[in-house]
């Protein structure tokens, strides 16, 4: 039975075994991968297709940003719902996870632009 941190007794809340710091590796690495915060911050602002994703992330090429969106999928962090239109429809939603991730996200940006961290490259 795998336990988290938040079942655990407070006195013990800090202690971190091996595979709770690898699912946290492998959290913050998928949050921090190029372009995944700032697509996923562009679809809770309300982009649901390609296009209204791609104009709110700037900088990012469309094939980077096909990448990004199947990748997020696999992750089931978004779902991708096919609408069966001429010419056809695909729109793009969060899912629990997704919006999960958001609800972490946004004081992580909102510390950023107040202390104007600057990106390193």
């Amino acid at each position: 039975m795998t336990t988290t941190i938040a079942d655990r007794p407070k006195d013990s809340a800090l202690l971190i075994d091996d595979e709770t710091c690898r699912l946290f590796r492998a959290g913050a690495e998928l949050a921090g991968q190029k372009w995944t915060a700032a697509v996923l911050l562009a679809m809770a602002s309300g982009a649901e297709r390609f296009s209204d994703i791609r104009g709110l992330v700037d900088g990012v090429s469309d094939r980077i940003l096909s990448a990004r969106l199947k990748d997020l999928e696999h992750q089931k962090l978004l779902a991708r719902h096919v609408v069966p239109t001429t010419p056809v429809q695909v729109r793009y939603t969060l899912t629990p996870q997704g919006r999960e991730l958001i609800a972490i996200l946004q004081p992580l940006v909102s510390w950023g632009v107040r202390w104007k961290l600057q990106p390193s490259e």
